[in-house]
């Protein structure tokens, strides 16, 4: 099976093409990843502005999907442009009412190419920015019509539990390793903070969930604070990791809570950790927040954060009674947490699991591989698909 994945839930965009059997364990090659960032351009902001992300999004596909499938070899050329039939025409345009950007070139597309031989359709559609997700989607309907492809409508949220699991057996194959159930997983990243009892058979329980801010955009709003550039999270991991190195401790003036860390439930709570850098940095003088200043908040911060993850992780080990532990989200590239949930998952002789570094992020590549184990699961395909931005795991 040939199956086309696409990700716009954010402010990346991403295309997948993967090939894979349907047999147990999962294994499948990768005929084509690409991402596009739109971080320069939602710099300037200090986060993502979401009329940008969907426009840019809008003006990518097209191209992007031709790029895929060329390097995956199936994109098949006509000599000679041919239109869609009006009826089509017709589709399409009520299809794009609302995505015009789209039209023109989705239009020039369909009539110089011939429908490539891709079995299946996989797009994310929730949970993300409506917006971004509307792109996605009416793009891949558009796609899944016109060709004739069954869709498939994938939990971004799944798709980072799904990529922990991803073992690369060679630089374009991998496999989705077979464990142990109850499993946990620890979902953390910009938009979600959640602990997640999985079973087998693509049943998920959410145990824990930060009650405000998620830990990613805490980083980002701290890094925020200290004048730190966006995206926020990988500077303020930086700064603090050369405080570490050289051996530097916080000075009791900056000394932060480590919020919700003594309650008997699962949950997070990161505002007032955000606050509390706030206050910190008010109450310095002008000049004061120097570099080594700046290290040592930065410090302190990651700190609080890791400390709260690893006790309430190692209760919800306990309560769930998981045999392994899953990581994934985009802060799962952080060394410091990744080095903490080493340790942990020693100490209670738990597996852990962790997704490569190049998949910690949003990208179409964990999209396509959740598609293709909803289908070896017997998930059916979707005619309609709506954004559904605060779609959660205990909702599939």
């Amino acid at each position: 099976m040939i199956l086309l994945s696409i990700e716009t839930s954010c402010d990346e965009t991403a295309i997948s093409i993967l090939e894979g059997e349907q047999d147990s364990p999962l294994i499948f090659s990768v005929l084509s990843h690409k991402v596009l960032s739109q971080v320069e351009l939602h710099r300037e902001f200090g986060g993502v502005f979401p009329a940008v992300a969907k426009r840019e999004h809008a003006k990518a596909l097209p191209g992007l999907l031709a790029v895929c499938l060329k390097e995956a070899g199936l994109l098949d050329e006509r000599k000679i442009e041919r239109s869609l039939s009006e009826e089509k025409i017709e589709h399409l345009r009520e299809l794009f009412s609302k995505e015009t950007l789209l039209l023109d070139p989705l239009l020039i597309f369909f009539s110089s190419i011939n429908k490539p031989k891709i079995d299946a359709i996989a797009v994310t559609s929730g949970p993300g920015l409506p917006p971004a997700l509307w792109v996605g989607i009416t793009f891949t309907q558009a796609l899944s019509h016109i060709w004739n492809i069954p869709l498939y409508e994938v939990n971004h949220i799944e798709g980072h539990v799904i990529s922990a699991l991803l073992k690369k057996k060679n630089k374009k194959m991998y496999e989705m390793q077979d464990i142990e159930y109850p499993s946990l997983a620890l979902i953390v990243s910009g938009g979600h903070t959640e602990l997640v009892r999985v079973s087998e058979g693509r049943s998920y329980e959410i145990i824990g969930e930060t009650k405000d801010d998620a830990i990613g955009e805490a980083f980002d709003k701290v890094a925020r604070l200290l004048g730190l550039p966006y995206p926020g999270g990988p500077e303020v991991s930086k700064l603090a990791e050369r405080a570490r190195r050289g051996h530097k401790v916080p000075r009791k003036s900056f000394v932060l809570p480590r919020p919700m860390i003594y309650t008997k439930d699962l949950h997070f709570s990161m505002s007032g950790l955000k606050t509390s850098v706030l206050t910190k940095v008010k109450a310095l003088k002008e000049g004061e927040l120097d570099e080594i200043a700046k290290e040592e908040l930065c410090l302190e911060f990651e700190n609080a954060v890791t400390d709260v993850l690893y006790v309430k992780t190692k209760q919800a080990i306990y309560e769930s009674r998981a045999k392994n532990l899953l990581f994934g989200g985009g802060v799962s590239a952080n060394l410091h947490i990744r080095d903490m949930l080493s340790g942990l998952a020693k100490e209670e002789s738990v597996g852990l699991y962790l997704p490569e570094r190049d998949l910690t992020g949003d990208n179409a590549l964990m999209i396509g591989a959740c598609g293709l184990f909803m289908i070896q699961q017997g998930a059916q395909p979707h005619e309609e698909i709506v954004a559904k931005g605060t779609w959660r795991l205990r909702d599939l």
